[in-house]
């Protein structure tokens, strides 16, 4: 039963994201794809500069159900969190939030958005040389 609930929840968040479209003005973004299944997800935060809390997060971009339902369901946590908070955040966190299990191949599709937001936060960690 629990099962079906979940389902239906990444259904809704496939089929209206919450949080879907472009950010004016963002602070920060970092983008992400996954070869695999064809994902490519934007994510955008918006930074309160006094506190350093997110003001607002939104996302664009295509994918799978799993991705899409996953960036929708991370942008709503993420609203109000310190960068700090937000920056503690691990993969168990983003898949725990699904509540369905997962393969292999699907945890990436479900980790697009999350890598997007690492890519945010830490934009040096991802800055290529060339």
């Amino acid at each position: 039963m629990a099962y079906d609930m979940y389902q239906e929840i990444i259904l809704q968040h496939y089929r209206t994201p919450r949080n879907f479209g472009p950010l004016e003005g963002a602070d920060k973004v970092g983008e992400e794809s996954n070869p695999l299944c064809g994902d490519h997800i934007t994510l955008r935060l918006k930074v309160n500069p006094k506190d350093q809390t997110i003001e607002t997060a939104r996302f664009e971009g295509d994918g799978c159900a799993i991705s899409v339902a996953s960036t929708s369901m991370l942008t709503e946590k993420l609203r109000g969190q310190s960068l700090e908070s937000a920056g503690r955040m691990t993969q168990d966190d983003v898949i725990a939030m699904l509540g369905i299990p997962l393969s292999p191949v699907r945890v990436k599709c479900a980790l697009t958005g999350f890598a997007a937001l690492g890519r945010a936060l830490h934009p040096e960690a991802t800055a290529t040389t060339g």
